[in-house]
């Protein structure tokens, strides 16, 4: 851990980020470090600080999901269509960088599977393609919150796009768990969430995480930032921004905030094989699910996601899985704006939390902690 921060404490010294929190577990030692400050000149970073975790949140969403298949209420084959009729009738391009008019019908529904796995179709273009400039134009590209309009006109515009390959059958990074949370909340028929808190947060004592930050809770939300050349450009200040106070509309589509505590507890949960305090909360099946790459060889494109993604790594229910090398069997996700965290076979767990985007500046310190957090 004191090689961890040390490497931390180097990067906020150069003002590459202005604070982080980092935390480090193995069984029941857990280490937990603030440093730095919310803002360039601003207040310490608290340990209770709150984040924007974006991307984060899709292991969040997952478990939800995976808790609803172990009651009976979804199956991982659902066709989705049931709840989102938006998504019924598909067309695939006939081709990669085909126009948008080329299309052919999906050889098959989407379904839950599909979405825990990014295999919906539906995601972000890598390349400049006629699909990502449709994106771009329905103003459906993927970016930082607020994510607009609300969850239902987000879906029904999604809906005018085809899909970029058969369900199953590639891998397109992001809007499928944006589904998921439309999903998961008419399944329910309550709010997201509601539906969350049900299911996961409650369960496990994740009492700082949601969709909102109320105006109570506001003074432990850094300031979220991203470099532009040679400057550090704040996008919100420390206790404000979108996800403070009541929501504009309806965000079932949009990412989560958290605590570094709070998703210690879900990481533990993942840890133990899905149990909680030693009561089974996830079956152990759906666990390892999660945790074992889902990604068919024939999804692993170039074009798929970003290069050389796929060497060495796989995508489970959720969230990436190292497939070889001294960290195989890790599994682990990061947030747009500079969030990170793993579960190692061997049950430890590693967080680091900044709220500057992930780019060129800061991703050494995001390699770093991959293999400091266990030195």
């Amino acid at each position: 851990m004191s090689a961890l921060t040390e490497r931390v404490q180097q990067v906020i010294d150069a003002s590459t980020i202005p604070g982080a929190v980092t935390l480090v577990a193995r069984g029941g030692d857990v280490r937990i470090a603030a440093q730095g400050a919310m803002a360039h000149g601003g207040a310490p970073m608290p340990e209770d600080a709150i984040f924007r975790i974006m991307s984060m949140t899709k292991p969040v969403l997952t478990v939800a999901t995976l808790r609803m298949v172990q009651s009976g209420r979804l199956g991982l084959d659902d066709p989705v269509q049931r709840w989102l009729p938006e998504l019924a009738d598909r067309t695939v391009l006939r081709t990669p960088t085909a126009a948008l008019d080329e299309v052919e019908p999906t050889r098959r529904p989407i379904t839950v599977r599909h979405l825990l796995t990014n295999g919906s179709g539906y995601g972000m273009e890598m390349a400049d393609t006629p699909l990502a400039r449709g994106y771009e134009q329905a103003g459906m590209a993927a970016g930082p919150e607020p994510i607009s309009p609300g969850a239902d006109a987000w879906l029904s515009r999604l809906a005018t796009l085809p899909l970029a390959h058969h369900p199953g059958e590639g891998f397109r990074y992001h809007h499928s768990f944006a589904v998921l949370g439309i999903l998961l909340q008419r399944v329910a028929g309550v709010a997201r969430q509601a539906l969350l808190e049900r299911e996961v947060l409650g369960p496990l004592g994740m009492v700082d995480t949601g969709e909102r930050v109320g105006p109570d809770q506001a003074h432990r939300l850094p300031a979220a930032a991203t470099w532009r050349g040679e400057e550090l450009v704040e996008l919100e200040p420390a206790g404000g921004g979108f996800h403070v106070g009541p929501a504009p509309y309806d965000t079932a589509h949009g990412e989560l905030v958290s605590t570094a505590a709070d998703y210690l507890r879900l990481a533990r949960m993942l840890a133990d094989g899905g149990h909680v305090d030693g009561q089974p909360f996830l079956d152990p099946s759906l666990v390892a699910g999660m945790l074992r790459d889902q990604t068919p060889a024939v999804a692993k494109t170039p074009e798929s996601f970003f290069p050389g993604f796929w060497s060495g790594t796989g995508w489970g229910w959720g969230g990436a899985v190292v497939l070889e090398g001294h960290h195989a069997g890790r599994y682990g996700w990061s947030g747009g704006l500079g969030t990170d965290f793993f579960v190692d076979p061997d049950g430890t767990i590693g967080l680091l939390l900044t709220q500057v985007e992930m780019g060129e500046r800061t991703m050494p310190l995001f390699s770093a902690f991959n293999d400091l957090a266990r030195s």
